[in-house]
């Protein structure tokens, strides 16, 4: 690839022929605020935040779709660069709600974050026709709000470019421009499969989810990063917990495989962990009857019981079974205590026997009995060849991969 050299506030880089400007710089540790921006969508230079100047360009440019060239001249600091920025966003929050005190974004809003950078004390410019408030929708998991939309695109864009459902579209003109369904009926009615994606892209309360809704701001919460385990993709997850209860799961974008998408069950199915009659402590039977008991006593027993199985009837005696649902990690982990620990090679886990015949097929016709490729190169493919499988089904993000190649021709 071509390299080219600009320079950004005085100091000279070197990047690849194709960046943009707004990549170049971030790369750098260069702020540059944006709105309408999402590294998983295609630049769209809508929110008109991301203005820098250059250097011969007659008037500001948005440098989330602006190309370097060699030699440009960047100044993303100037005095005019930062009072237009300013008034842009001051014309934006001249038709948004100021009610932060109550709003569930609050803490991860990015109009707000964006304010308080700017140092937005008050809105000059009349306040234009508001429109819209909540809108009621009987889907359980996507709160809507009309008056907080900002009109980005990036609900409407991920939907279409990344999931390629279209379950949502820009209506009306002006002020009175929302987010629509298809007739204005519910997401439910459409082709609308609840993924969430259009929430995780939201930069504010406009799209929410619903059950995390009232049960903390982002600020109260403790998040800790996990692996999804519905399917061997592996995504990666953000569990947001408070109160000693799971509020929400998100994923980050730029964290692999993933790249912070997730499917419905990724980012919605987790009541079963909440749930009253789910197993919260261990187990040891007891004169035939299952009693509670600690950590400490169940690791205690099983290591007894080890040990007089070992003892009697010696190593080989004892199988461990892991399961097709944990981590690479996990089950690596598994077959080390199973060897250096137990003393046994008998370790194996379920998906051996769900999954041998398509083993087999696979080594007997690709000569592999696992994948040749990583998921980031399933877009890039001429062909795919699919047989057997309903990939957006059964791992849906593989299933954007696919749609991302048809897609790209």
């Amino acid at each position: 690839m071509e390299k080219v050299k600009l320079t950004i506030n005085g100091k000279t880089y070197e990047t690849e022929q194709g960046k943009t400007v707004l990549e170049v710089a971030r790369k750098n540790n260069i702020s540059i605020p944006t709105l309408c921006y999402d590294k998983r969508l295609d630049p769209y230079g809508g929110c008109r935040i991301c203005l820098v100047e250059v250097e011969g360009a007659r008037q500001l440019v948005t440098s989330c779709i602006t190309m370097v060239g060699e030699g440009m001249v960047v100044n993303t600091e100037s005095e005019k660069v930062i009072r237009t920025r300013k008034g842009v966003l001051e014309y934006i929050l001249s038709d948004h709600p100021l009610d932060c005190m109550t709003c569930e974004a609050t803490g991860c809003c990015e109009l707000q974050d964006l304010a308080y950078t700017m140092d937005i004390k008050g809105i000059d410019y009349r306040s234009g026709e508001k429109i819209g408030g909540v809108i009621p929708d009987r889907n359980e998991l996507i709160y809507r709000e009309t008056g907080k939309c900002i009109r980005c695109g990036r609900c409407v864009r991920i939907c279409g470019e990344v999931q390629q459902d279209y379950a949502i579209e820009f209506g009306g003109r002006g002020f009175k421009m929302w987010v629509a369904t298809p007739f204005g009926e519910s997401l439910l009615d459409g082709t609308c499969v609840l993924c969430g994606q259009c929430v995780s892209t939201c930069p504010t309360a406009a799209l929410f989810e619903k059950k995390a809704m009232g049960k903390g701001r982002s600020f109260q919460v403790k998040k800790v990063r996990s692996t999804c385990g519905y399917c061997s993709i592996g995504c990666q997850i953000d569990i947001h917990t408070n109160h000693n209860g799971i509020i929400k799961i998100t994923s980050e974008v730029g964290a692999v495989p993933n790249n912070g998408n997730l499917c419905m069950k990724g980012r919605f199915a987790y009541d079963f962990i909440n749930h009253p009659d789910r197993l919260d402590t261990p187990m040891i039977r007891v004169n035939g009857n299952l009693e509670k008991a600690s950590w400490e006593d169940a690791y205690d027993y099983i290591s007894k019981k080890l040990k007089d199985i070992k003892s009697k009837y010696g190593n080989d005696s004892i199988s461990v079974i892991s399961s097709g649902r944990c981590t690479n990690e996990e089950n690596y982990l598994m077959q080390k205590f199973a060897r250096a620990v137990v003393g046994t090679n008998n370790i194996d886990q379920s998906e051996t026997e769900c999954h041998a015949p398509t083993l087999t097929g696979l080594r007997n016709s690709l000569g592999f009995g696992t994948t040749t490729n990583s998921i980031e190169e399933i877009s890039k493919s001429d062909v795919i060849f699919v047989i057997g499988a309903n990939v957006t089904e059964a791992h849906p993000i593989i299933g954007l991969e696919v749609k991302k190649a048809v897609r790209n021709g």
